[in-house]
């Protein structure tokens, strides 16, 4: 069985099992967090096909990702979650997927659903481990769900180095064929290290293509604003997948940059948590 050592807890995160913890719970209670730490609502409506979330270190985008799974806690209990993230090493496929095995972070062992994968793998979207071996996007949010289902819950790693259209529309049509009780997660943080102003201004326009589900439009605001978004492919898979699998409504749950956690405003990144709502 291929088991993925975690590559950042120690730097992105905790490398013991209370630090983790720690940090997430700080995360839900910080200033910019939802403000208490949710509980799975077993009898919640399912709802969501698709979040947005960052994937900087927990000291710096915690609070916006816990947004996020706060919504996601509160819409019920998830089986499978498809995390596709940008791939910022260079190795590897197109689109790669760790299809068998599991993920280990601090917080154990969490299991890939070997059969979606396997659903997932044709065209330029490849079963490899090499992409992901040193790759963070994709490992910051496992703790997030484990915390919140502990190992009940699946994965399925998908990390992304083609982000072009053509790309993207070739993996939203596969995710959409994933068939279960699941949930999407494209792993992207916004502009990189610009001033605040600036960052908030070019990230509002493309979250505002985002939230009406046109990626085609988020490409052309991206070029338009000459966007440093690093996820901007994981992100039009997900939107077009989420459309095909139902999605009409969106909501931006929370928008806010390293700046306004650190208080360094002159090179700032910016994230946001966006759900994708039947």
């Amino acid at each position: 069985m291929a088991i993925r050592k975690p590559a950042v807890a120690g730097t992105f995160y905790a490398a013991t099992y209370d630090g983790v913890v720690g940090q997430l719970e700080w995360s839900y209670r910080h200033r910019l967090g939802p403000g208490e730490v949710p509980e799975v609502d077993p009898s919640g409506p399912r709802d969501i096909v698709a979040l947005v979330a960052p994937h900087a270190g927990y000291m710096a985008s915690g609070p916006v990702a816990a947004h996020a799974y706060s919504a996601l806690a509160r819409d019920g209990v998830v089986d499978t979650v498809v995390i596709v993230g940008p791939n910022h090493t260079g190795y590897g496929a197109p689109v790669s997927v760790w299809a068998s095995g599991a993920w280990t972070t601090p917080l154990g062992d969490a299991p890939v659903n070997e059969e979606a994968a396997r659903r997932l793998v044709g065209g330029s979207i490849r079963a490899g481990e090499s992409a992901h071996i040193y790759e963070h996007s994709i490992e910051v949010q496992i703790p997030w769900l484990q915390h919140l289902y502990g190992p009940a819950v699946q994965i399925v790693p998908v990390a992304v180095l083609a982000q072009d259209a053509e790309t993207a529309r070739e993996l939203g049509e596969a995710l959409a064929g994933i068939e279960g009780n699941v949930v999407l997660i494209a792993s992207t943080d916004f502009t990189h290290y610009e001033p605040q102003e600036s960052a908030t201004y070019k990230d509002t326009d493309v979250i505002e293509a985002i939230q009406s589900l046109d990626s085609d439009e988020m490409y052309r605001r991206l070029g338009v604003h000459h966007c440093t978004m690093c996820g901007y492919g994981p992100v039009a898979a997900v939107v077009h997948a989420a459309r095909l699998r139902g999605a009409i409504r969106t909501e931006l749950l929370k928008y806010a940059t390293s700046g306004d956690v650190i208080g360094d405003y002159s090179r700032v990144v910016g994230y946001a948590s966006i759900v994708l709502k039947r």
